[in-house]
């Protein structure tokens, strides 16, 4: 990145930072933001010194188009609902939306050990995710093959069309699945390495400035001004634990958890897959029209469970949980139903 484009970089990113300040009403996110206003204002002002040594005239600043949809964005929903646009924007301090309950150094805490022993959140709050993530694949998967075998049914072909297209339903949702959640998480993966590497570069370009915009971030947070300072100067004489606690307090991640592109495509696929298979299962045993209310039954059950499933995440009861999940696969697996019944008489 060269020197006019960092400078761009900074002076976009304090065109933000105001528009932010202007938006935000708690005092301590306020002063936050309008100090990092000040602080990237001073570092495209270093990119300008560097740019008249080298006998390069820096150029009138003028907000691309993005940055001005985002400021416009800003005035229309706030900060805190464009946490991730304004990560992706290069702005620092999302954190303070986002991390509220990550556990702050005292004064007691010795830097290191701070780190050695904070709370696990970060990584648990990952495997809650991808818990979450596979329930809802295998809902996902059980509602539409239920609903896609039911109105092929309904068209009145044999079982043996009804079971291939089931298969294809199976194949086509899984694969569409994975594919969809690798491109995901490959683009979030590119984005925030993108921003660890621009962290890196501002981080050794100018260290004292980070160690500012972090002491802001930690008071921001509710941490005393003068440990912030201390402990974020002590913080960035270790570049490597520097980098990490940037990354996790002015972009909101640990850089060691960024998630894997395969890893979630997988697991989408074969959660999908194995819901779409459960009310294929009874075609591959019985013969209609037992196969078709074997696979009513089985999807039923399953749709219940997995709603029972779902409210550990919604806070509902099991039952009450389970009982809309039902209700709801039963009413789509009835509408889709009544439509193959309708084509199957109108093209037959």
């Amino acid at each position: 990145m060269d020197a006019d484009e960092s400078r761009q970089g900074e002076l976009t990113s304090a065109y933000l930072y105001r528009l932010i300040a202007a938006r935000e009403n708690e005092p301590r996110r306020k002063r936050l933001f309008e100090g990092l206003t000040r602080d990237a204002e001073a570092q495209a002002e270093h990119w300008v010194k560097r740019m008249r040594a080298l006998q390069i005239e820096p150029p009138p600043f003028h907000p691309a188009i993005r940055a001005q949809l985002v400021g416009w964005l800003i005035g229309v929903f706030g900060p805190q609902r464009l946490t991730h646009v304004l990560t992706a924007m290069k702005v620092r301090g999302m954190s303070v939306y986002r991390g509220e309950g990550m556990r702050l150094p005292s004064k007691h805490d010795d830097v290191g050990e701070h780190h050695k022993n904070r709370d696990d959140r970060p990584d648990a709050v990952s495997s809650g995710g991808s818990l979450r993530a596979a329930v809802f694949g295998v809902n996902d998967g059980l509602v539409s093959n239920t609903s896609l075998i039911l109105g092929v049914a309904g068209a009145g072909p044999d079982a043996s069309i009804v079971m291939l297209s089931g298969i294809a339903g199976l194949l086509a949702g899984a694969f569409s699945m994975g594919a969809g959640e690798y491109v995901s998480v490959r683009s979030q993966r590119e984005m925030y390495e993108y921003q660890i590497a621009l962290e890196r570069a501002e981080l050794a370009e100018y260290p004292e400035e980070e160690a500012e915009e972090l002491a802001m971030i930690l008071v921001a947070r509710g941490m005393d001004e003068e440990e912030a300072k201390r402990y974020s100067s002590a913080i960035v004489r270790d570049p490597a634990r520097a980098l990490e606690t940037l990354a996790r307090e002015e972009l909101g991640l640990d850089p060691r958890d960024l998630g894997s592109p395969w890893a979630a495509a997988l697991s989408s696929f074969f959660s999908f897959a194995f819901g779409a298979a459960v009310p294929l299962a009874p075609f591959l045993f019985f013969r209609a029209p037992n196969a078709l209310l074997g696979s009513i039954a089985l999807a039923a059950a399953a749709l219940f469970a997995v709603g029972a499933a779902i409210s550990l995440f919604t806070g509902r009861g099991a039952l009450a949980g389970g009982a809309r999940m039902l209700a709801i696969g039963a009413c789509a697996g009835a509408l889709t139903y009544l439509l193959g019944r309708l084509l199957g008489v109108s093209l037959g």
